[in-house]
């Protein structure tokens, strides 16, 4: 019975010590992966890929970005041409909806524009 608690003793107190140098062990995955494709011939990781993603996000969202203050500069002109034009107290539900357009335009390019920082 000794014997067995002694036996039983060292394999765990083996093991605790084991137990932490494994874990000090660090596996890092290589910054250049080899394809089986490319005959041996290194490839890095999917950097110029996502720098091309990223830019044609980018020009998709200029391209977004100029047509809607394009939309938004013809609005705003329509609606100040209603308003010069009329000298009533009260506003035409066609304006109303003219300027809530715009609104929405408007943070729609504020968001637009965040984004590309």
């Amino acid at each position: 019975m000794r014997r067995a608690t002694l036996s039983l003793f060292l394999f765990f107190v083996g093991f605790g010590i084991a137990a932490p140098l494994s874990a000090q062990t660090i596996h890092l995955p290589p910054a250049i992966s080899q394809s089986q494709s490319m005959g041996g011939i290194p490839v890095t990781g999917g950097d110029s890929v996502q720098r091309q993603q990223a830019e044609a996000a980018s020009q998709q969202r200029q391209v977004e970005i100029k047509r809607d203050t394009q939309k938004m500069f013809e609005l705003t002109q329509e609606l100040n041409d209603y308003l010069q034009k009329s000298s009533q107290g009260m506003m035409s539900v066609d304006a109303i909806k003219k300027a809530e357009q715009i609104e929405k335009l408007a943070k729609s390019v504020r968001a637009k524009m965040k984004q590309s920082y």
